[in-house]
């Protein structure tokens, strides 16, 4: 039975996942859930999931919801396709998850917190972006981007010195500080070893196919 996905193609989160099922070479069927009509809001939707939003993964009778938690139920359901996302040695374990801890505690808050601002505040007709917010978000962002260089300059990637969810998860909003209007993208593009890392992670086949998915 394939894997089916709701949500939206061009959402962060669900683009999370559809890059892990990219990387894992799996099939899937997206199914699109019309939040301009409140679909997610619907019973029928609550039932996948409480909260309504975006995305939910089914597999064959199984049913999960947060994107980093499918991601992760899908490099431990399907270890032997496509690429490893998560390592098995203690030690790699270790570093991966901490490298996982990184982007929810210092990337996330603060790069998502420009796009909303810069970028969905508008999209949804929310008036404005708060300058002030963005300043805060920005500067908080850079000083973490600071130690990210430090942490790179001797491994790899964030989790290690082998691609792994935890690069992964920082795909969908880094790819959104580049947009026009948002303007951000030199945070990433000034610090040499995370220029090498970002290079690397978004020009893998899977990011830029799920990328282009609007």
């Amino acid at each position: 039975m394939a894997i089916k996905v709701y949500g939206l193609a061009a959402a962060t989160c669900t683009k999370r996942v559809l890059a892990t099922l990219k990387e894992k070479q799996l099939d899937y069927e997206l199914i699109v859930v019309n939040l301009a009509s409140g679909e997610h809001k619907q019973a029928p939707y609550i039932e996948k999931q409480p909260f309504g939003v975006i995305p939910v993964l089914e597999d064959g009778e199984f049913t999960i919801y947060e994107s980093r938690a499918i991601c992760r139920y899908l490099e431990n359901k399907y270890k032997t396709s496509g690429n490893q996302l998560i390592p098995t040695n203690p030690e790699e374990l270790g570093l991966f998850e901490q490298g996982a801890s990184i982007e929810t505690s210092y990337w996330d808050p603060n790069a998502s917190g420009i796009i909303f601002e810069k970028f969905f505040k508008a999209l949804k007709g929310l008036g404005e972006a708060d300058e002030a917010r963005v300043k805060v978000a920005s500067e908080k962002l850079a000083q973490y981007l600071d130690v990210y260089e430090k942490i790179l300059s001797k491994q790899e990637y964030i989790g290690g010195n082998q691609f792994t969810l935890a690069d992964l998860f920082h795909l969908p909003y880094g790819s959104l500080l580049f947009l026009p209007q948002v303007n951000f993208g030199h945070l990433l593009l000034e610090r040499p070893h995370v220029k090498t890392w970002w290079e690397k992670i978004s020009s893998r086949p899977a990011w830029q196919e799920v990328a282009q998915l609007r």
